[in-house]
């Protein structure tokens, strides 16, 4: 329901426009979430004799 009011917040954009502000306000944040993923992945296979956390 968030995403919809956002949506209806952004005003008359034409859809691809909206796409594109809302993939520049949230992707960095997705692409941060992504290679943070990635690296405690890589550092835990690395190090397979300490326990997690």
């Amino acid at each position: 329901m968030t995403g919809l009011l956002v949506a209806w917040h952004l005003g008359a954009l034409h859809p691809a426009e909206k796409v594109l502000t809302l993939a520049l306000a949230f992707g960095p944040f997705l692409l941060l979430a992504a290679v943070i993923w990635v690296r405690r992945r890589q550092d835990a296979r690395e190090e397979p004799d300490q326990p997690e956390r």
